[in-house]
This record gives structure tokens, C-alpha cells and sequence, in this order.
């Protein structure tokens, strides 16, 4: 990203990005993307543990991100693949591909503009382009503010950016007035992070509120966050007498999809959040394995890693928990049968 120049301090450059798909790709992944202080400043060294042999290219994997804390919530680094246990509807799985390495990822940010936001504007802005200084350079990013509607702040033609003024010009565009179309503004950023051509894709959610203004509902956004690709971070800047506030619906977005929920109990804990979640997001470590049940038959699956090491004490893991599995195509009808025959 770049204030003038380029957002982000810290990060490598497309090298490693290029590395990273170069692991990757050896998968032939059909991804399902899944997916507590102080903690470490520096982002990992990159890892890369190839497979001894080569797997076939329908095979399904789920591809984890996992951030590790100490009790004391510092970020755990310097871990390896036996560090970690993966459970699915508690049966063990066996990890294919494992590393813990700074990746460029795909990020929106969607800010509250109803109007009992405008008091908190200033310190909401300055804290998501602290954010934006604390993240990878190569991360791309998008604005989305909302009252009743919901608007992309960069232009039509400019899905995303990495230009810091671009990136405030987007957050500040529209006067804070109106109502809360939180569930809207979400089920929007969702859909644009799958325009991103970053493997990893998080959104920063922050509202004061509850929704009062959506056509979608608590359960729709639920099931799209459940989509494979997104990470949701949440932080809510509530008034105890508002009768619209719901703590809830942000807690269950980030449990659900491996983020954290934030309530700071002031304006002043938004920007020290802001890159904590930047850090956070750069200290992943991403988990790759094959279901042992590949029945490809829409259930939800549950997840739960584990992990352990010597002399570290209790680590507490923060995952995606869990997937649907991919429903099977119908059979392809017979050659040379006659639309009558196939609709019987």
C-alpha cells in the first residue's frame, strides 16, 4: 500500500509471493478457504514443505489460516507442522502443506457512516489507515462505507487500491447521516472481496450499531461468510443506550470465519486494534490437509486445530470453525438423449 508512496512497512516483495504460489500450486488446489498482548513486531520467515509425492487434481483440500497465542496473548512464532493436531467433526487429519510467512492478502474495509457515527469519524479513519501502514505493501484494498446504502468509495473503474490518499479519499467521500444497513454492507464486501487476486482475503468490519436499514437478514450473511475465502475482523464502537446495538451478530461473523471481535470501551483503543489486526493477519500460519470424508454432500463440517510445543506453555488457536463441503454435480445427461428424455 502506499501513503504517496506504499503502505505497509515490513513486508516482502513479489519474490515471495511468487514462492508462496509456487507451493501452492503443486496442490492443484480446489480451495476451500476456511479459515490472543503484545505481540511479535516482525512477520514470519517463509516456509515452504513439499510434498513427497504428487496429489491427483480432483482432489479437495481445506486450506486453513490460524493465528497461535500464548495465555498472555502474544503471538506465537516458530512453529512447525508437528506443533500442530487438525480435527474434522473430531476425526484427525493429516496436514499436507504447512507454512508461516507474510502473504499478500485481499482487504476491505467497511466503515459505518449512519449518523450517529459522525463524532467518531475522524478516529475511525485515522485508525483504518493505521491499519493500512501496519500491513503488507502488496496487500490490495477497498473502501466500503454504509448508512441506509451502501457505497464503494473508489471509483467504478478502480476495484482496488494500494495508494494511501486514494484510501482516504474513499473512507472520508460521504457525510456521516442516516441509518445502519450493516448486513447490506457486509453482503457487499463479501461479494467484492471475490474480485481480488489474493489468495488470502480478510475484511475489517467497524460499526457503532446494530443493523435498522438491510433487505438481507442476520442468517444470509451468516451463510456467506461461511464462503471459503474471507477472514472477518469486527470491531464495535457501541452506546450502551442505543437500542440498535448488536454485539451478537460482529462476534458471531469473526468466531465463524477466524477473525477476533474488538468492543473497545473507547475511541482512543481503535487505532492500537487496528494494528494488532494488521500484525495478526501477517503472522498467520496457513494449514493445508484432504478430508478423510470426501462425500462431497453439503454438510457443515466442524474444525479444530490444536497446538503444542515444549517449554511454550498452553497455545491457544483462532481458526475458521468450519466448512460446507461441496455438493456433487448432477450426472451430465447420456449422449444423444432428446430433451424429453432428460427432463424424465
Amino acid at each position: 500500500m502506499r501513503t504517496g508512496e506504499c503502505f505497509g512497512t515490513g513486508g516482502r516483495t513479489g519474490e515471495k509471493h511468487a514462492f508462496t504460489n509456487r507451493c501452492l500450486a503443486t496442490f492443484f488446489l480446489l480451495m476451500v478457504l476456511p479459515g490472543t498482548a503484545s505481540p511479535q513486531e516482525n512477520p514470519p520467515s517463509q516456509s515452504c514443505q513439499s510434498p513427497p509425492y504428487t496429489i491427483s487434481v480432483n482432489v479437495d483440500m481445506v486450506v486453513l489460516h490460524a493465528s497461535v497465542r500464548s495465555r498472555k496473548g502474544i503471538l506465537v512464532s516458530g512453529l512447525d507442522k508437528d506443533n500442530f493436531q487438525v480435527y474434522e467433526d473430531g476425526v484427525p487429519q493429516q496436514i499436507k502443506y504447512f507454512s508461516h510467512e507474510d502473504v499478500p492478502v485481499t482487504v476491505g474495509l467497511v466503515v459505518d457512516n449512519s449518523g450517529s457515527m459522525r463524532p467518531k469519524r475522524p478516529e475511525v479513519i485515522a485508525a483504518a489507515l493505521a491499519f493500512a501502514r501496519s500491513s503488507n505493501p502488496e496487500d490490495q484494498m477497498f473502501a466500503v462505507s454504509f448508512n441506509e446504502d451502501v457505497s464503494f468509495g473508489l471509483p467504478a473503474d478502480q476495484p482496488f487500491t494500494d495508494q494511501g490518499t486514494q484510501l482516504q479519499a474513499a473512507l472520508s467521500r460521504l457525510a456521516a447521516a442516516g441509518m445502519t444497513a450493516l448486513y447490506d454492507a457486509v453482503a457487499a464486501a463479501l461479494e467484492h472481496l471475490k474480485k481480488g487476486d489474493r489468495d488470502k482475503k480478510v475484511l475489517l468490519v467497524v460499526s457503532d450499531g446494530g443493523d435498522n436499514a438491510s433487505r438481507h437478514d442476520l442468517a444470509q450473511v451468516m451463510a456467506m461468510a461461511g464462503q471459503p475465502d474471507a477472514i472477518i475482523y469486527t470491531i464495535g464502537l457501541f452506546d450502551p443506550q442505543d437500542p440498535d446495538r448488536n454485539p451478537r451478530m460482529l462476534k458471531q461473523l469473526a468466531k465463524a470465519t477466524g477473525g477476533e471481535a474488538f468492543l473497545p470501551e473507547s475511541l482512543a483503543d481503535v487505532t492500537p486494534i487496528c494494528e494488532r489486526i494488521a500484525r495478526d493477519i501477517r503472522n498467520q500460519y496457513t494449514i493445508v490437509y484432504v478430508p478423510t470424508n470426501g462425500r462431497q454432500d453439503g454438510t457443515y463440517r466442524v474444525i479444530q486445530v490444536k497446538a503444542g510445543a515444549k517449554d511454550r506453555g498452553r497455545l491457544l488457536v483462532r481458526t475458521r470453525a468450519g466448512y460446507y463441503a461441496p455438493l456433487k454435480p448432477p450426472p451430465l445427461p447420456a449422449a444423444g438423449a432428446t430433451d424429453h428424455e432428460i427432463q424424465n
